[in-house]
């Protein structure tokens, strides 16, 4: 899988910034935070972006194609 342009950011505090080419996409936070932190120890490259994506939002919900035929897009 290529990469998807997201890099994570671990603070002190706990936090756990996402930015996606450079933009902060999301910050997780508590018991998420740590959840990501330990996926992440594990995960190789593409399986930690793809859960990045996942986290943000940011990713192809598989209805596109259909959503290129509907009659307002035409």
């Amino acid at each position: 899988m290529d990469d998807l342009g997201f890099r994570y950011q671990l603070r002190k505090n706990g936090e756990v910034i996402i930015t996606h080419r450079g933009k902060r996409a999301t910050v997780l936070r508590g018991e998420e935070a740590a959840a990501f932190v330990a996926d992440a120890d594990g995960a190789d490259a593409s399986e930690l972006q793809q859960e990045m994506a996942r986290l943000t939002g940011n990713y192809r919900r598989g209805n596109e194609r259909q959503a290129r035929e509907h009659p307002r897009n035409r």
